[in-house]
């Protein structure tokens, strides 16, 4: 049994972005596994069938703030900070995805020894891992739900340059640098970046080491949806900025060796679909999802 996670009501009462982060942290269990020279640390909620959840690149288990309290309804949500990122330790050399799947999959092995099907959901990098876990687990891994991912092996798609940080800028002044990174690449409305974003962002990279931007435009995911043997689902943002004008060949990528994949595209909502458009976001990852026995 885990702890009730915070409810919308009670993180929206948490006014300081800081405090709604410690609010719904402090109800879920702490567990790691073996990572590199360290560990990896999984957050726990809810009950019921397992569902793992994969953040982005340099992120955090915070990707997901906005959906745990409505997801760990249904299902015990198991959410890490992935190698390198957070607060898990880097990986073992040599520093490629592979590397960190690895980690997962070990990770996965040791927390659910008794074996049973799981259900895997990444977003971004975390897609290009959840893809590489579930390949290597075929069979263990009964959905794969993939939110707005690269390493399809297509280029980038053109975009405005990321501001930086500069020494000396006031803490106004940074807090501006991670809001206009969040409206290049992360958003599809300004208006919807709130303090909160501004919050997670600006944690999240002072502590990401492991960098996954190398790999997006690589076709690390498409090769290992040929192993992959779980139904294959995905979401995407229709104003994804990453998929802009390349949306249709991402899923006939995806439908390549998953002809039978289902497809939920959320109207107005940008690269970080699961934060911008929280509500619709959660309803179509429930409605993909195989449901839970209990409600068969």
């Amino acid at each position: 049994m885990t702890g009730k996670p915070a409810s919308p009501v009670e993180l929206e009462g948490a006014v300081e972005p800081a405090a709604v982060v410690e609010t719904l942290e402090r109800s879920a269990r702490v567990l790691t596994t073996p990572c590199g020279e360290g560990e990896m640390v999984w957050r726990v909620w809810g009950d019921g069938e397992p569902l793992i959840l994969l953040h982005g690149g340099s992120g955090s288990w915070t990707h997901w703030i906005r959906n745990i309290p409505e997801l760990s309804r249904q299902y015990q949500l198991w959410v890490p900070d992935l190698p390198g990122l957070g607060q898990s330790a880097m990986p073992a050399k040599p520093h490629i995805p592979a590397s960190v799947a690895d980690v997962v999959v070990a990770g996965l092995d040791r927390l659910f020894r008794a074996g049973g099907s799981l259900r895997l959901a990444g977003f971004s990098f975390g897609g290009h891992i959840a893809g590489l876990t579930a390949a290597k687990l075929r069979g263990r891994i009964s959905d794969l739900v993939l939110v707005g991912v690269a390493a399809l092996g297509l280029p980038a798609e053109p975009r405005e340059p990321f501001a930086k940080r500069r020494t000396g800028m006031s803490a106004a002044e940074v807090a501006a640098v991670f809001h206009q990174n969040l409206r290049v690449l992360m958003f599809a409305k300004e208006d919807n970046i709130d303090a909160l974003a501004v919050h997670l962002q600006a944690e999240n990279i002072k502590r990401a080491r492991f960098r996954s931007r190398p790999f997006a435009t690589s076709d690390g995911l498409a090769k290992a949806l040929a192993e992959v043997t779980a139904a294959v689902k995905t979401i995407w943002g229709r104003e994804d900025i990453i998929a802009r004008g390349s949306l249709d060949r991402r899923l006939a990528i995806l439908r390549r060796h998953h002809p039978e994949l289902e497809v939920a595209l959320i109207e107005g909502a940008g690269h970080w679909v699961a934060y911008e458009a929280a509500d619709r976001f959660n309803r179509a990852l429930l409605g993909l999802l195989s449901p839970p026995a209990r409600a068969r």
